[in-house]
């Protein structure tokens, strides 16, 4: 990791605006400062992979990571991802209970964060109230994001989390190319390339999407 010097003025400005939550702690701020690192990680770089250990809790300033589990069988499925003004609750949760990561994280693309050691972040539950409130508001929030994911790969046809998946107009514009794989749509669903691509094939039949190498356009909303 490329590690620069601890936080400048113009970084820590960008940090209250991301995390306004912890703003207005003047000691969780000076205890950031003192110990917080900025680094800067190109996209595709593993952050973490399953059963290392977390010595460090990233605040994402700008960019995005993705966690994910990968099967036996060389299934991923995406569980969350982390943008700016977020940290990773597996990290947090593995810092807090000193058990090993149990998924793997990549950062999706460039991306920019302040690294914290775990030692302080221990800490910081003990002594710093708004963080604690931050954290713990975190974990529940993405707690449900995990909760909805099981109930999708539990109880939805695939075709139908493939039609909700299509039909994000922020990730496919209508009438638009968004550049993107089968393999990286089995990723995010959680299952194999094949049937990603037998079930957009059916998809093309019916006039909803155009397929190419390499995108798909969404002609009509799939749901």
């Amino acid at each position: 990791y490329r590690i620069s010097r601890a936080m400048t003025d113009s970084l820590q400005h960008r940090f209250e605006r991301l995390y306004p939550a912890l703003a207005n702690d003047a000691s969780f701020l000076r205890s950031l400062l003192d110990s917080g690192r900025q680094i800067s990680l190109p996209a595709g770089q593993h952050i973490c992979l399953e059963g290392s250990n977390c010595s460090h809790l990233a605040f994402v300033l700008s960019g995005t990571g993705r966690v994910y589990k990968l099967g036996e069988s060389g299934r991923e499925i995406t569980l969350y991802r982390v943008d700016a003004g977020e940290c990773c609750i597996l990290t947090l949760s593995c810092i807090i209970s000193e058990k090993r990561f149990p998924a793997f994280a990549v950062s999706e693309s460039d991306l920019e964060a302040i690294l914290v050691p775990a030692s302080v972040i221990q800490d910081w539950m003990d002594s710093i109230r708004s963080w604690r409130r931050f954290a713990w508001n975190l974990i529940t929030a993405r707690l449900g994001d995990v909760i909805s994911l099981v109930e999708e790969v539990t109880f939805r046809r695939m075709d139908e989390r493939l039609g909700f998946y299509l039909n994000q107009a922020d990730k496919f514009p209508l009438g638009r190319k968004t550049a993107i794989t089968h393999q990286q749509i089995a990723a995010e669903l959680g299952t194999s390339r094949e049937v990603i691509s037998r079930l957009l094939k059916d998809l093309e039949q019916q006039g909803i999407v155009e397929l190419g190498r390499g995108w798909i356009r969404v002609l009509k909303p799939p749901m």
